[in-house]
């Protein structure tokens, strides 16, 4: 237009303005200003509210207040832009001494305050300010609704919720979908099953936005079936209604279902986005199996997505989880702009596979980094000293941790901590650690007490290993790890009465030990071996082979000349 000469008027102006507020390029609407002030079309109303709307936008609120007060003429609409810029830039002192100067205050303006608390996380004062809505007389709308029961959702206590949504029943407001489609995220957040299963039967129209946060209620609620049903039973499904099948089933434990419906996906000519590799990669880095994780990874490369954080992180994780931790180590510095979560991800690599001192420098370029560790950076570097067996620089670890980072000290600390004077054999130490920290490892104690357990069998101490296998048994009686970690650690003392005791005690309680497994993976296929199975074919050859590794193992010098 420009090029041919052709003079903008207020409306090309509009719409311009408008693209470049969606857009957010903050560059192409200053010249745009520069512009129309050239042409003299500054003091057109609808010029000057695109205009502020743009600045509201682009996070310039300094500019948008200096084009609000350069206006001849203001309406509804300017005052709202204004606002919407304020709140949009976190400045939510000036945009609540604004909205106290409005000439008239509408349900937009209300909403757009609501939601701009809301969105930062002041959730009292989003309730609050609809409270004093409802007594100045002005009624909500979906947006009210929506916003609300959506802050709700990210409280604590489900109190204010329930009370919003008694409300939008009472109200009418029930009947809009998209109210519906809030309370039911709510009730799913917080796992309200029967609640959320009402809301939606309920409903006297359902969208896709319905179907889906059922799907993924369902899901969170550990009724995968029941979510499987609603995805066959959907009028259709979109991206997001695969994607959260294939996270609710990776979330589940079904791995395995996960990738394959992946596949289906694919089939369908649907094309994921990076929430759906995201839940892919986590199904792949539960199953530890290698090749299912480098086949997505070529999915990621094709698709365009390789690039964004969220998979490269996802990345990291399955090749770490895989034992491949060059590849790891290729993505994580393939990363342009690495996060908390990146850093952890590649410092558990190291520290998974016992690469202690990589785990250490991974943590020191983090510093270097500005990236500040968190509590799970920490059950790293402790995980790493404990598989290296490095006693005080685990130690120096947790003192830095607490005086420096301070981060308390948690269940999964205490644990790493735990196995890690369990196994250099500082039992006692151990022993003294889970009494004094009891009340933090009270949710988890079973966790606790089986790393010192183990460590008991490894080393032999009967009388500490004793004590902790019976407490085991006493606090959880239908559970078989107590039971069986008791009995092994009696095997090993040789005390084989005590054993047999403790399996009768076992099978007088009803309780049944799942036998033990493991499998491998060997040319694309995944080898499954079961405790008392001899299902897997060449068993002979493979129990010859690992008593020939053993004896191997215990004989350095002995050298063994194949038959051929």
């Amino acid at each position: 237009m420009r090029t041919c000469a052709a003079r903008p008027d207020c409306f090309s102006f509009t719409a311009v303005l408008a693209a470049s507020a969606d857009l957010h390029d903050l560059n192409s609407g200053r010249k745009l200003h520069a512009l129309l002030l050239r042409l003299g079309l500054r003091s057109s109303l609808p010029v000057s509210n695109s205009l502020l709307d743009m600045y509201g936008k682009c996070s310039c609120p300094s500019d948008a207040g200096r084009a609000f007060e350069e206006m001849e003429e203001r309406n509804e609409v300017s005052w709202c832009s204004l606002l919407h810029g304020y709140v949009n830039s976190g400045l939510l002192d000036d945009a609540h001494r604004l909205f106290g100067t409005m000439p008239v205050r509408k349900t937009i303006s209300w909403n757009i305050l609501i939601m701009g608390y809301a969105r930062l996380g002041e959730i009292e004062h989003s309730i609050s300010l609809f409270r004093k809505m409802q007594l100045l007389g002005v009624e909500g709308d979906v947006t009210t609704f929506g916003s609300l029961m959506n802050a709700c959702s990210d409280l604590s206590d489900p109190r204010f919720g329930r009370m919003i949504h008694a409300f939008i029943y009472q109200s009418g407001w029930d009947v809009a979908v998209e109210v519906n489609n809030s309370v039911l995220s709510f009730y799913a957040k917080f796992g309200f099953c029967n609640d959320a299963l009402k809301a939606f039967e309920s409903m006297e129209a359902r969208t896709i936005v319905s179907w889906n946060a059922m799907i993924d209620a369902n899901m969170k609620f550990g009724d995968v079936h029941g979510a499987l049903l609603l995805f066959l039973k959907a009028p259709e499904t979109n991206v997001v209604s695969w994607t959260a099948m294939i996270s609710g089933f990776a979330r589940n434990g079904y791995g395995e279902e996960a990738l394959s419906l992946f596949v289906d996906m694919k089939r369908n000519s649907l094309t994921p986005d990076d929430f759906t590799f995201g839940a892919v990669l986590h199904a792949c880095a539960m199953l530890a199996v290698l090749a299912n994780g480098t086949m997505t990874h070529s999915c990621v490369i094709r698709c365009g997505f390789d690039s964004y954080l969220y998979v490269a992180n996802g990345l990291v994780n399955v090749y770490a989880k895989c034992g491949d931790v060059e590849a790891a180590t290729q993505v994580f510095d393939g990363i342009l702009r690495k996060d908390l979560v990146s850093w952890n991800a590649m410092l558990f690599g190291f520290a998974l596979h016992g690469s202690a001192t990589k785990a250490f420098e991974v943590y020191k370029d983090m510093l270097a980094g500005g990236i500040l560790p968190d509590k799970v950076t920490f059950v790293g570097l402790l995980m790493a000293c404990s598989h290296a067996g490095f006693i005080e620089q685990g130690r120096a670890f947790l003192q830095v941790m607490e005086s420096v980072h301070g981060i308390e000290l948690d269940t999964d600390h205490i644990t790493c901590i735990i196995d890690m004077l369990g196994r250099a054999g500082h039992l006692r130490e151990a022993g003294e650690l889970l009494g004094s920290c009891s009340r933090v490892v009270s949710d988890r104690i079973t966790d606790t007490c089986e790393a010192l357990l183990s460590a008991c069998a490894v080393h032999e101490d009967m009388r500490i290993g004793k004590m902790l296998g019976e407490k085991l048994v006493s606090e959880e009686p239908q559970k078989e790890v107590g039971y069986v970690m008791l009995s092994n650690l009696f095997c090993v003392g040789e005390q084989w009465r005590e054993a047999e005791k403790v399996r009768r005690v076992m099978m007088e309680q009803g309780v049944k030990k799942v036998p033990g497994f493991s499998w491998i993976e060997v040319r694309d296929m995944v080898m499954e071996f079961v405790s008392g199975s001899q299902s897997v074919n060449h068993m002979i050859d493979m129990h010859n082979m690992i008593g020939l590794l053993n004896y191997e193992m215990r004989n350095p010098s002995f050298i063994c000349f194949s038959s051929e």
